[in-house]
């Protein structure tokens, strides 16, 4: 288990990060983050992967790392899109991994 009690997480740091803890939601749950982080390395420091497909529901994790493709979307609770390999945490945000449309 990781620090927010999920499945294994997708990346393990070789080196810890310094910097005061982020609080944000992701899907309704609380997670903390680090300052200076994006939202992807975040969220996968903590779990196995970010998202599911929308048409498979098979789990993503992000595809270039560097804001190229289009695997790493997050949605914001007003339903703002984010790249999430390229947006740096900050404190408060509440993310979605479902899009609008998608929500229950």
């Amino acid at each position: 288990m990781t620090r927010s009690g999920s499945a294994e997480a997708q990346f393990i740091r070789a080196v810890p990060r310094r910097g005061a803890s982020v609080p944000l939601t992701l899907d309704g749950q609380a997670i903390m983050a680090t300052e200076g982080e994006s939202v992807l390395a975040a969220l996968l420091s903590q779990r196995g992967f970010l998202r599911r497909l929308e048409f498979g529901g098979e789990p993503r994790a992000g595809f270039c790392l560097m804001g190229a493709c289009q695997d790493c979307w997050v949605w914001t609770e007003t339903g703002g899109r984010l790249r999430a390999c390229t947006t740096p945490v900050a404190a408060g945000m509440a993310l979605s991994t479902a899009t609008p449309a998608l929500r229950p």
